[in-house]
């Protein structure tokens, strides 16, 4: 069975990725460094930009194991996506050093309850065509009801048929999230719960799958609230409320897509400048938005940049400005000294 794990990136460490389907390596960055170097990460990890892709999960844990024996490193995680704007592969290296934060999630549930088989297949049938599209450059969608709806009008076809299927399926895509032991029909209940019409409903449906221990899971669920809170913002009449506390903290987890999604529903969270929210920002995670924000992939490091920008007590035109005069290390140095100023 495919996995359900409906990202922007195809990763290549997903069981059912296939490493022919992957570039050669465009960019490589860094998370999780605070003792150790840059360099000292590169040395250990071989592989170098303009090299193929890592084709096995067998190099890939020889790798993870080898940064892992590092002086001060706890573990490491490897996970590469596709694509930077010239076509080719990013990788992401994740590093834990002694002392960081580890995040405790729930145990997985036991329970036997599925999805149904016509559920599943619409999933798989999304995921071949969301796939398509954005090894194509389509991954376009617009989200203004609250959802995304790609412009790509195979994915985005399939997308209109989640709406009914979730408010007809509400109760069983609840339970799923709750006790289903299948951690991939976990995830395709996150993505489809999101499409119900009453937004507000579901919201804490989708904060409690951010405890899920599975990665594929989180990932879905914070999408999913990511655009929630973009509408949320768009419409304040429907007071919708997403907390925002579960995302600063995830800032910090190793797992890439923990922090690339946590991101880009802060982007949404953040455009009010919340003083609570600014201020555990500005306790919790400014070295991670540092990292985050100087990543090469404009997709990725772009809202983090915003983010930081905002902390700092940047106007989003200044943040603007130095964004597209590529003058990041400009902005960060200025955010580092406002906020040593405080």
């Amino acid at each position: 069975m495919k996995s359900f794990v409906i990202l922007l990136l195809f990763f290549l460490f997903l069981p059912t990725a296939r490493a022919q389907e992957f570039p050669p390596i465009g960019t490589i960055d860094f998370y999780g460094l605070r003792t150790v170097s840059e360099r000292q990460i590169r040395e250990a990890l071989i592989v170098k930009e303009g090299d193929a892709m890592l084709n096995s999960k067998e190099e890939v844990d020889a790798i993870e194991k080898r940064l892992a024996s590092l002086p001060n490193v706890i573990e490491a995680k490897l996970n590469a996506g596709c694509c930077t704007g010239d076509g080719k592969s990013t990788l992401y290296i994740g590093i834990r050093e002694k002392g960081a934060d580890v995040f405790q999630f729930r145990t997985a549930p036991v329970g036997k309850v599925r999805l149904t088989d016509k559920i599943l297949k619409l999933g798989e049938e999304f995921a071949d065509a969301h796939q398509k599209a954005v090894l194509k450059g389509d991954a376009a969608e617009d989200r203004s009801a609250g959802h995304g709806l790609m412009n790509n009008a195979e994915a985005r076809a399939i997308q209109e048929k989640f709406i009914p299927l979730a408010s007809r399926n509400l109760k069983l895509l609840r339970r799923i999230l709750r006790e289903s032991s299948d951690a991939q029909h976990r995830a395709l209940a996150a993505e489809i719960i999101a499409y119900y019409k009453d937004k507000s409903a579901i919201v804490a449906d989708l904060v409690e799958a951010l405890k899920d221990a599975d990665g594929s899971v989180r990932n879905n669920a914070m999408r999913a609230l990511g655009v929630i809170a973009g509408y949320a913002q768009a419409h304040p009449e429907k007071k919708i409320k997403v907390p925002f506390e579960p995302f600063v903290a995830m800032l910090n987890s190793l797992e890439w897509t923990d922090r690339n999604k946590s991101a880009l529903v802060l982007g949404e969270l953040t455009v009010r400048r919340d003083a609570e929210l600014l201020k555990l920002l500005r306790e919790k995670a400014v070295p991670a938005l540092v990292e985050m924000a100087r990543w090469k992939n404009d997709g990725h490091g772009g809202t983090s940049f915003f983010i930081l920008g905002r902390v700092g007590g940047l106007s989003d035109e200044e943040i603007g400005q130095s964004w597209m005069s590529g003058k990041r290390e400009d902005l960060i140095a200025e955010v580092q000294q406002n906020l040593r100023k405080r």
